[in-house]
C-alpha cells in the first residue's frame, strides 16, 4: 500500500528529474512535458501579502530572502521531508548534489546566488525552478511551488513588461487542473482587491482548486475582524480559509525562533474572542497538514493518467528516436559500415525509380517513344533534297567532268551530308537520359530517410553519381554518335540495287516523231529536272530507311551506355574512395544536421525523464 511519505516522495523525485532534465512545463520545441501533468500546490500573492512569512511558518526556519520589490524571481520547488525526531534539520539544493546545508542563512544566501546566476543581478525572472529539499522533523511531507509575488507596477532596473510577465507565469502554474492554489491575502486589505484571489477565481472560477490563506490578522483595525472571509460568507471557495499569524518585523529583526513563533501563533488563535471558536483549523501547522493530506489524495487520484500518459509518450518519443536515428559511433570501422550501407538504400531506391517500383523511370521511355521521334522528323530533309541543293550537290561532286550515267558521287555527297542531321537527335538523347538519371539520383537521396540525417554524406554521395553519369553519357554518346557514323561510312547498297530503274523517255527520240506507232529508242535526260527529282526521292527514302533503323538502335545504346550502367556500377568508384579515407574523414562524411543533432539530444532527454517517471512510479507498491 502506498503511504503519504511515498507518494508525496514519488512526485518529488519525478519533479527532481524533470528539473535536472529541463522539463519546465514548457513545450520546448513540441516536446511533451511531464512538469505539467504532475499535482502540485503553488503558492500565489501579491508583493507584501505575507508569502515568504507563510512558507517559513510551515517550514519552521528562516531561509527565503527577504528585500524590497520583487524578491523571489524564479520558481522555488520546496520539497519537506519528515525525519525521526531529534534529527537535525537540513537542506539540499539539486543543482549541489551530495552538499548538505546546516545554516539555513547560507540557504538563503544560495537561493540569492542560485537566482542570480540565471537572471543576473538585474530584477528580472526566469522560469527555470530552483529545487530546495528541507528535511526535519517539525515539517509534514509535502511539496509547494513558491512564484514570483504579483505586482502592479514595474520598479527600478525592471522592464515594462515585468507585471505581465510575472502572471504569465503565474497563470501558466495555476492553470494546469491538477495544480492546487495557495492564495495567500493579507487580512489587513480589502479582500476584493487581492491579487492572488483575482487570478484564481480566472483559471478556477469554482474555487475547486483554490486555498484561501487570511495572513496578517494581528494586524487588522480594532474591533474589526476577518470572519466573513474565513468562514466563507465574504467569498466562498470549495476548499477551506485557513487564517495565519505570522512573526512580526520585530521577531524577524530579534530572530525569533520559528518553534517559539508557532507557539504564540497557536496561543493568539486559542485566546482570541474573534477566533477561538476556528481554532482547531487555523495556524500553519493545520496549514500544512491540511495540504499534504490533499496533495496526498490528488497525487492517489493522477496516478492512473500521469502512467498512461508516460507510457504513451515514452512510445511517441522511442518512434520519433527511430526516425530521427541513433547516435553514429565514433570508430572508424563502424562509420565505413554505416556509410556503406546508407549507400545501399540509396543505390536500392535508385534501381527502384528504374525498374518501375517507383515513379519516374518511364521518363525515359518518353525519350525514346517520343522526344527522339518528334526530332527525327523535324529535320531539315525537306530544304536539304530540294531540286536546286540536290543539283548544286550533284554539280559540285561532278567537278569539271559532269556524271556519264549515274552520279555516284553526288548520291554518296548528298546521303552523308543527309545522315549527319542525325548526330543532333542521338546526342540530344543522350542528354535527355542523363538529365532524367540525375533527377532520379536527387529523388532518391530525398526518399532515403536515413540520409536526411547527413548532410554531408548527401552532397558527396551526388557528386559521386553525378560524375559516374556524366562517365556515362560521354560513353554513350560516343556510341549513339558511332551508329550514326558507320550509317554514313558503308551505305547498304542492296537498297539501291533493288530501286526500280525508270528512264524519262522523251518524246519524238532522236529522229523526231514516228507516225508508224513504232518502238523508237528511249533517250534519257540526265541533267533535267525530272532527274533530279528521282535523285531526292531516291535519298529520302535511303535516308528514311535509316531513320527507322537509328530509331530502335539509338534507345539500345543509350540503354547499354548509361541505364544499365547506372544500375549496375553507379557508386563503384565512390566506394573505392571512402575505403581509402582516414577515420576523421569518414566523420566529416557523418556530420549531422545541428538541428537534428539537437532534437535528438533534446528527445533522448526527455525518453530519459520518462523512463525515470517510469522506474520510480514502477518501485511504490499500489493499493488495488
Amino acid at each position: 500500500m502506498a503511504t503519504m511519505e511515498s507518494l508525496i516522495g514519488l512526485m518529488n523525485r519525478i519533479q527532481q528529474a524533470c528539473t535536472v532534465l529541463g522539463d519546465f512545463g514548457e513545450k520546448d520545441g513540441g516536446l511533451p512535458t511531464l512538469w505539467e501533468s504532475l499535482p502540485t500546490i503553488a503558492v500565489v500573492g501579491g508583493q507584501s501579502s505575507g508569502k515568504s512569512s507563510v512558507l517559513e511558518s510551515i517550514v519552521g526556519r528562516d531561509f527565503l530572502p527577504r528585500g524590497s520589490g520583487i524578491v523571489t524571481r524564479r520558481p522555488l520547488v520546496l520539497q519537506l521531508h519528515q525525519t525521526e525526531k531529534n534529527k537535525q534539520d537540513y537542506a539540499e539544493f539539486l543543482h549541489l548534489p551530495n552538499r548538505k546545508f546546516t545554516d539555513f542563512a547560507v540557504v538563503r544566501k544560495e537561493i540569492q546566488d542560485e537566482t542570480d546566476r540565471i537572471t543576473g543581478r538585474t530584477k528580472q525572472i526566469s522560469p527555470a525552478p530552483i529545487q530546495l529539499s528541507i528535511y526535519s522533523p517539525n515539517v509534514v511531507n509535502l511539496t509547494l511551488i513558491d512564484l514570483p509575488g504579483l505586482t502592479k507596477v514595474a520598479v527600478e532596473g525592471q522592464p515594462d513588461s515585468i507585471v505581465q510577465d510575472i502572471e504569465n507565469m503565474v497563470r501558466s502554474y495555476i492553470e494546469k487542473p491538477n495544480c492546487v492554489i495557495l492564495a495567500i491575502s493579507p487580512a489587513n486589505q480589502d479582500i476584493a482587491t487581492s491579487d492572488a484571489i483575482k487570478i484564481s477565481r480566472e483559471v478556477d472560477p469554482a474555487g475547486e482548486r483554490t486555498f484561501g490563506v487570511l495572513t496578517k490578522l494581528d494586524l487588522m483595525d480594532k474591533g474589526t475582524n476577518a470572519l466573513d472571509v474565513l468562514e466563507g460568507r465574504s467569498l466562498r471557495l470549495q476548499r477551506p480559509w485557513v487564517g495565519i499569524v505570522n512573526r512580526s518585523q520585530a521577531d524577524i529583526n530579534k530572530n525569533v525562533d520559528m518553534i517559539i513563533a508557532r507557539r504564540k501563533e497557536k496561543e493568539y488563535f486559542e485566546s482570541s474572542p474573534d477566533y477561538s471558536h476556528l481554532a482547531s483549523r487555523m495556524g500553519s501547522e493545520y496549514l500544512a497538514k491540511l495540504l499534504s493530506q490533499h496533495l496526498e489524495s490528488v497525487i492517489k487520484a493522477q496516478i492512473p493518467s500521469i502512467t498512461s500518459l508516460i507510457n504513451k509518450t515514452i512510445n511517441e518519443l522511442e518512434s520519433e528516436m527511430d526516425h530521427l536515428g541513433r547516435s553514429v559511433a565514433t570508430d572508424a570501422g563502424a562509420q565505413l559500415y554505416t556509410i556503406l550501407e546508407l549507400c545501399r538504400l540509396f543505390d536500392r531506391i535508385f534501381k527502384e525509380h528504374l525498374d518501375g517500383g517507383r515513379p519516374g523511370g518511364d521518363k525515359i521511355y518518353n525519350v525514346f517513344d517520343n522526344q527522339l521521334p518528334s526530332a527525327l522528323n523535324k529535320l531539315p530533309f525537306d530544304k536539304h533534297l530540294a531540286i536546286q541543293n540536290v543539283k548544286k550537290v550533284i554539280s559540285q561532286a561532278d567537278g569539271y567532268q559532269p556524271h556519264l550515267i549515274a552520279p555516284e558521287q553526288g548520291y554518296r555527297r548528298l546521303i552523308e551530308s543527309a545522315l549527319s542531321f542525325f548526330r543532333g537527335p542521338a546526342e540530344k538523347s543522350v542528354d535527355a537520359v542523363h538529365i532524367v538519371l540525375k533527377d532520379l539520383v536527387r529523388m532518391s537521396i530525398g526518399e532515403c530517410q536515413e540520409l536526411k540525417r547527413f548532410p554531408a554524406l548527401q552532397a558527396e554521395l551526388a557528386a559521386a553519381s553525378f560524375q559516374a553519369l556524366e562517365r556515362f553519357r560521354e560513353e554513350s554518346k560516343k556510341t549513339a554518335l558511332r551508329l550514326v557514323d558507320m550509317e554514313a561510312t558503308y551505305l547498304t547498297v542492296d537498297f539501291f540495287r533493288k530501286l526500280p530503274q525508270e528512264a524519262e523517255i522523251k518524246p519524238g527520240g532522236p529522229n523526231g516523231g514516228n507516225t508508224q506507232g513504232q518502238p523508237q529508242p528511249q533517250t534519257i535526260d540526265r541533267y533535267g529536272e525530272g532527274h533530279y527529282r528521282r535523285i531526292a526521292s531516291n535519298v529520302s527514302a535511303y535516308v528514311n530507311m535509316v531513320s527507322e533503323t537509328l530509331k530502335n538502335t539509338i534507345p539500345k545504346a543509350v540503354v547499354f551506355c548509361q541505364v544499365r550502367e547506372a544500375k549496375r556500377s553507379l557508386l563503384n568508384h565512390f566506394y573505392i574512395l571512402v575505403g581509402k579515407k582516414e577515420g576523421n574523414q569518414l566523420g566529416q562524411m557523418l556530420d549531422e544536421d545541428p538541428t537534428l543533432m539537437e532534437r535528438r539530444k533534446d528527445c533522448l532527454k526527455r525518453l530519459e525523464l520518462y523512463k525515470a517517471a517510469r522506474d520510480e512510479v514502477d518501485s511504490v507498491s499500489w493499493t488495488r
